[in-house]
């Protein structure tokens, strides 16, 4: 039976032309603009755009999109730093995926807190925009970050203080008697697992896919290198192998036409074999 994930790939592959290109770069300049407008406004414009049951109900059906919009964050440096994230995770993720997959991915958050929204009364995208972390760990666990701008630390553990955070909001809500509201950030880590569900599984040892020869050869590949060059990985941009650099990380861009490696710092930075 194929999984959620391996069937959106086939969807994507089939519809080269569906999603929102660059998705992150909207949500990050709209937040702005609202931002901008509700300093001219006393808030105004995002009481207007926010997410309201009783809103929608009477006809303003425009809130149901325009809620992904509304800034969580007063404080200007915050909503810089988080909005920066956000766009730094987001545009990764759609380079990895490519603009359907990704734009799935963020639809479907996007619906479900909709969904949640009409029990709750209120929805907003704060968890969902925080899961994008996740996402992006499980695929680069291994990318650093300068905590606090000089402290360096692995995605991998930066996800687990991302999930530390999920299990107290849940806990707070719970303690407080919102029980609706402790569905938000289950809501958004829900959206995950649609994604992952097989990586998830995996890392327990209960998934076992078939194997591919393609896959065989290509590993059968890599031990032949490694034997009679000496190396395993080498850029195909600069030329670094692993052997010249032991802790840079290399990966293959699924978007060139066969295997080519790149490092970390040109898998974003080169142009696509085909």
């Amino acid at each position: 039976m194929r999984s959620i994930d391996s069937l959106l790939d086939r969807f994507c592959r089939r519809h080269p032309r569906f999603g929102i290109p660059r998705l992150m770069n909207i949500i990050v300049i709209g937040t702005v603009v609202v931002y901008l407008l509700d300093l001219f406004s006393s808030g105004a414009c995002s009481l207007l755009l926010d997410f309201s049951r009783a809103a929608i109900l009477r006809g303003q059906v425009w809130r149901l999109v325009t809620f992904v919009f509304v800034p969580l964050q007063s404080n200007v440096l915050f909503l810089a730093i988080s909005l920066y994230f956000y766009w730094m995770i987001g545009t990764s993720l759609e380079r990895e995926w490519g603009s359907g997959k990704f734009t799935i991915y963020y639809g479907i958050g996007v619906a479900l807190n909709v969904i949640l929204g009409f029990f709750v009364g209120y929805a907003t995208m704060d968890y969902v925009n925080l899961s994008l972390f996740f996402a992006f760990a499980t695929l680069y666990p291994n990318v650093q970050f300068l905590l606090f701008f000089f402290i360096p630390i692995k995605a991998k553990w930066l996800a687990w203080a991302d999930a530390a955070l999920f299990a107290y909001s849940v806990v707070s809500y719970l303690v407080q008697g919102h029980p609706l509201y402790a569905l938000m950030p289950v809501v958004a880590i829900l959206n995950y697992f649609l994604f992952f569900m097989d990586d998830f599984f995996r890392l327990f040892g209960r998934v076992r896919r078939r194997a591919d020869p393609k896959v065989i050869n290509f590993k059968r590949a890599q031990k032949k290198a490694k034997e009679t060059k000496g190396y395993l990985h080498k850029c195909a941009v600069c030329g670094l192998t692993d052997a010249d650099d032991p802790s840079m990380e290399f990966r293959y861009c699924s978007k060139c036409n066969g295997y080519y490696c790149y490092c970390m710092k040109h898998i974003y930075n080169h142009v696509h074999i085909q």
